[in-house]
């Protein structure tokens, strides 16, 4: 059985900083093309980054300041977020992708406010 687990999420004020961590079970994540998404309420989820063996690709709204990373002996892909905004704020979703099969953890609550 396959599983993607989020954590770090949490209440940060503005200009923070909150590192999310998505751990797998039942798949090696090295293998799949990996990525972070937000789902802000009344507003369609949206790609945040990924990453594919080394390579990186962000959204223009969190360029310069998340940065998405793998951990392979962890089997873990992380989301390091500095100068956080309220515009931030969403649930966040990690996604294991491969030609064949998808997978989503059930996502953490990130909330930038003061």
């Amino acid at each position: 059985q396959v599983q993607l687990v989020e954590s770090g999420g949490g209440l940060v004020q503005p200009g923070g900083s909150l590192r999310l961590s998505c751990t797998a079970s039942g798949i090696i994540l090295s293998l799949y093309n990996m990525g972070w998404y937000r789902q802000a309420p009344g507003k369609q989820r949206e790609l945040v980054a990924t990453i594919n063996r080394g390579s990186t690709n962000y959204a223009d709204s969190v360029k310069g300041r998340f940065t998405i990373s793998t951990d392979n002996a962890k089997n873990t892909v992380y989301l390091q977020m500095d100068s956080l905004k309220p515009e931030d704020t969403a649930v966040y979703y990690c996604n294991a992708q491969s030609i064949q099969h998808g997978y989503w953890g059930q996502g953490t609550q990130v909330t930038v406010s003061s």
